[in-house]
């Protein structure tokens, strides 16, 4: 067919196969076979060259299309064998929509701009179920998880945690906050099931530091930390990205004896037998 198109644009079977980088009787073979198997004429030869019959013109512009569409099937097989294609189904916790998760998309657009994206915003515990059953092909979620099978994971982010303190509060402290005040005030928390690592280590952190641990409320999700917050429930102690939203009645004052609380950090954890090239573009982020 490449043939057939060729000595068409160039009306010669010499100068087609030149084109082609071919041998010229091995084309003008390959031409007869067609018309043998389409049993009409494609091409009238002379010495001035190849003319085509009204049967070739009939068919060019079907087998241009053909042929563009046997470029494309091609080219998506190879994508799909490199992981270059298809749809990868991303979970993520709220706070991985502030910087990590454009940075994800712009790298993944980068590198395989034909493929899809699920993105679903879900617990650590929803996406560790998810991941083990197959039904996630990568999870931005929080340290530390056990996700059962065989996974690969990264560091994406690494936080010290801030306090998003009442702004009404926030106006009579020295810029800073302790933790002795933090209990005084009370917390408002993720729940312990949620995220059991940073919950002992904030109550913990306290405790050591001779202070009686007072949670007024739980909140799943950042937002709604934050939420509680403006509204008076207590102190939220989030990652110190937090800083970069501006949420009404909510300050974020630095904890001036913090240095005993844990870290928040955020991973992304994938199958080891990905088929995606997650650990080359996790590399970037």
């Amino acid at each position: 067919m490449r043939g057939f198109l060729a000595i068409l644009d160039e009306g010669a079977i010499g100068r087609a196969a030149h084109k082609l980088d071919i041998a010229q009787p091995a084309l003008s073979q390959s031409i007869s076979r067609m018309e043998k198997s389409l049993g009409t004429v494609l091409f009238e030869r002379s010495r001035r060259g190849a003319k085509p019959t009204a049967a070739a013109l009939v068919m060019a512009q079907d087998i241009r299309n053909g042929l563009y569409l046997l470029d494309e099937a091609a080219h998506k097989a190879q994508q799909a064998q490199t992981g270059l294609s298809g749809t990868l189904r991303i979970g993520l916790v709220s706070s991985a929509l502030f910087e990590v998760l454009p940075k994800v998309i712009a790298i993944i657009r980068q590198y395989a701009p034909g493929l899809q994206l699920v993105l679903k915003e879900m617990s650590n515990e929803e996406q560790v179920s998810a991941l083990g059953e197959g039904a996630l092909d990568v999870g931005l979620m929080h340290s530390p998880v056990a996700v059962s099978g065989l996974m690969n994971e990264r560091v994406l982010r690494r936080d010290k945690l801030i306090a998003a303190v009442p702004s009404g509060l926030a106006l009579k402290l020295k810029k800073k906050i302790s933790l002795q005040q933090v209990a005084e005030q009370g917390l408002v928390l993720y729940p312990k099931d949620q995220l059991p690592h940073l919950y002992a280590g904030i109550t913990q952190a306290l405790r050591q530091a001779g202070y009686e641990v007072k949670i007024n409320q739980h909140a799943n999700r950042t937002m709604t930390v934050l939420a509680c917050v403006a509204g008076g429930c207590g102190i939220g102690l989030l990652p110190n990205w937090i800083q970069t939203i501006d949420f009404p009645g909510v300050t974020f004052c630095p904890i001036s004896d913090g240095d005993g609380l844990p870290s928040f950090d955020l991973l992304a954890i994938w199958s080891a037998r990905s088929k995606f090239n997650l650990t080359k573009w996790f590399a970037l982020v």
